[in-house]
């Protein structure tokens, strides 16, 4: 009897599954209004026999205790993903506009890059840098390949933040120097030296921070100059000039400030801090792990948009579309002060996540994820410019291709950040369908940042929802 009871309630949740994934009749909510259409989608996720999230929940905070908790007031079990759409413990589907943060560039469970990393993890789970191994060398070679002038010596890590440990270190042995700049605002990983270069408080802890200078964040929204990007560079010299020795390691920088509100840099800063950070006898450190990989559209990487060539480029995130894998990427000359000494890292490189980060290039070429990236994500960006005129709590829509922010404020004119009312808004999208993240210093910036198979129709929906949630405030 418990085996055909079993069978007949799993066979009344798919029904109810497939009802909710398979039609395209838009719902009603309680007061009678008729709720945006989430675009048809043919899946139909496994039936999920697992603990619910309430007792998931209550396990985290016994075994997982972190400061950063769940996304919302009822946090989402997810179960299952497939291409833009997640799904969770009931089978509802999500689209998911935030890409678990700018990290799912083809899809989540792409078959290329599952099929990717099953075969090589039945070939070879694990080696280490002592021994060769084909799948390392070849993404190394491929990654190189999509860069610019000489950087084409990668060194692999396990994460961004690890990243830009191991390029900071690089830039300050080659360099001689210790001093480096950042730019306030910007955030680029929470270990030791990277906390350091962080500049928000809330990711910084009470330990000793040394040797980093914080320079006028080049925003062109709150920006004490605007667009001018000249002006904000002319903080970077006075800064050498007045707090250092005249001399700095480098620069490190995001052509787009992520975590800090999808924030562009001013045009024209980073070409002239660039050579106002050379002529210091320092490195120039581009930080591409949200805006690397086509994210942006216009290109592959995000400095590129600013016409420069960095000395040292860090990724991570989407090389991997959710495996483990970040990366240093330098030129033969600067890479040499690592064997000053002995360097290596365990498990940066692993077959199973170099395999991954392959098939993630290969697919991005071959459905020409980037040039979608640039369409779809322009036809976005439109989209919620026009939301804009509507809505007077938008204050700003900024970013390119599929890296996008909208500022929420309570007054255009003060820019009175609007983070109540934002968390709300997440909330009401959440319900209605839609996965958003959020950013920025004040916590009043909607990132959307989705997996780049992201289409026009799947745009549309997000716009609708977030323009029927505003409209209820």
């Amino acid at each position: 009897m418990q085996t055909f009871y079993h069978r007949l309630v799993t066979s009344a949740r798919i029904s109810q599954w497939k009802g909710r994934f398979l039609s395209s009749i838009a719902r009603s909510s309680e007061n009678g209004d008729v709720l945006p259409e989430m675009p048809y989608f043919n899946y139909t996720p496994a039936p999920y026999n697992g603990p619910s999230a309430s007792d998931l929940l209550k396990r985290r905070r016994e075994y997982l205790p972190t400061c950063l908790g769940p996304f919302y007031h009822n946090p989402l079990n997810l179960v299952e993903g497939k291409m833009q759409y997640l799904f969770d413990e009931n089978g509802r589907r999500y689209l998911d506009a935030f890409g678990g943060i700018a990290t799912v560039s083809c899809g989540h469970c792409h078959p290329d890059v599952v099929e990717a990393i099953v075969n090589q993890t039945r070939l070879l789970q694990h080696t280490t840098v002592v021994y060769l191994n084909r799948a390392v060398i070849d993404f190394a070679e491929a990654l190189a390949s999509k860069l610019p002038g000489e950087l084409k010596v990668v060194f692999f890590t396990n994460s961004g933040t690890e990243a830009n440990e191991l390029a900071l270190m690089i830039a300050r042995l080659y360099s001689g120097c210790h001093d480096m700049i950042s730019i306030r605002n910007g955030y680029h990983g929470n270990g030791a030296a990277t906390m350091n270069a962080t500049a928000q408080n809330f990711h910084k802890f009470n330990v000793v921070q040394t040797g980093i200078h914080h320079v006028l964040n080049p925003d062109p929204y709150r920006g004490v100059f605007g667009s001018d990007g000249l002006m904000y560079a002319k903080d970077v010299q006075d800064i050498i000039d007045y707090g250092t020795s005249g001399r700095v390691a480098g620069i490190i920088a995001e052509a787009i400030q992520g975590v800090g509100g999808v924030i562009e840099v001013a045009p024209g800063y980073l070409p002239a801090v660039y050579g106002i950070v050379r002529k210091a006898g320092g490195l120039c450190i581009a930080d591409e792990v949200q805006s690397g990989f086509g994210r942006t559209g216009s290109y592959f990487w995000g400095f590129e948009a600013h016409g420069v060539v960095p000395d040292i480029v860090t990724v991570a995130k989407g090389i991997g579309n959710g495996a483990p894998i970040g990366a240093v990427v330098t030129t033969p000359q600067i890479a040499k002060v690592l064997t000053q000494r002995t360097y290596f890292s365990t498990f940066g490189g692993n077959p199973v996540s170099t395999a991954a980060g392959l098939a993630v290039l290969r697919v991005i070429e071959k459905e020409k994820l980037q040039e979608n990236a640039f369409m779809v994500g322009s036809y976005l960006k439109d989209r919620l410019s026009l939301l804009m005129e509507k809505h007077e709590i938008i204050g700003d829509v900024r970013g390119r291709g599929m890296l996008l922010g909208v500022e929420l404020v309570k007054d255009r004119e003060l820019k009175t950040p609007a983070k109540a009312e934002m968390l709300e808004i997440m909330e009401q999208m959440k319900d209605m369908g839609v996965l958003v993240g959020k950013g920025g210093f004040c916590g009043n910036v909607i990132r959307i940042t989705p997996p780049l198979c992201f289409t026009k129709e799947d745009s549309d929906f997000v716009v609708d929802v977030m323009d029927y949630a505003m409209s209820k405030m």
